[in-house]
């Protein structure tokens, strides 16, 4: 990857539906050049996707919850099974295998504090998980929200 190809990742990062030609223009080559890095990053797995970002607060109220998990074993099989159930999960936006005191912290969108209750009690019910405990952190305000890496 070149100083250009990092050009392109940070424009995109910033505006996913900037034609091919603004973003040629910018990073100073022609649209054929810039469409060949642009599938090449792709292909590579280094661009995985576009998305729309949402802003929850014009859409509904959902409630965002930070979690942690820890779970009672470190068995490979445990974690298969809580990393697929989490996949599975709608209302699991983002999870995270992390160390310390908890093994994961997951983000959840739920539609109200009923919701979350009700989801978590299903997962710490299901004794194939393996959840030890769960510790809550309902989101109160949005800071910074994620808005793409910083590229070296």
């Amino acid at each position: 990857m070149d100083r250009i190809d990092r050009q392109i990742l940070e424009l995109l990062q910033r505006d996913g539906r900037m034609t091919n030609q603004a973003l040629s223009q910018k990073v100073a080559l022609s649209p054929r050049a810039c469409l060949d890095r642009v599938r090449r990053l792709e292909r590579a797995g280094i661009i995985t996707g576009y998305m729309a970002l949402l802003d929850l607060r014009k859409i509904g109220n959902l409630l965002t919850v930070f979690v942690e998990v820890a779970l009672r074993d470190q068995s490979a099989a445990t974690h298969a099974r809580f990393e697929a159930r989490m996949r599975a999960c709608e209302e699991v936006i983002e999870c995270f295998l992390v160390s310390g005191q908890s093994d994961y912290v997951l983000r959840i969108a739920c539609a109200s504090l009923d919701h979350y209750r009700d989801l978590t009690n299903a997962w710490t019910d299901d004794a194939t998980l393996g959840i030890e405990r769960i510790s809550s952190k309902p989101e109160l305000q949005t800071v910074k929200s994620f808005r793409g890496f910083p590229l070296p």
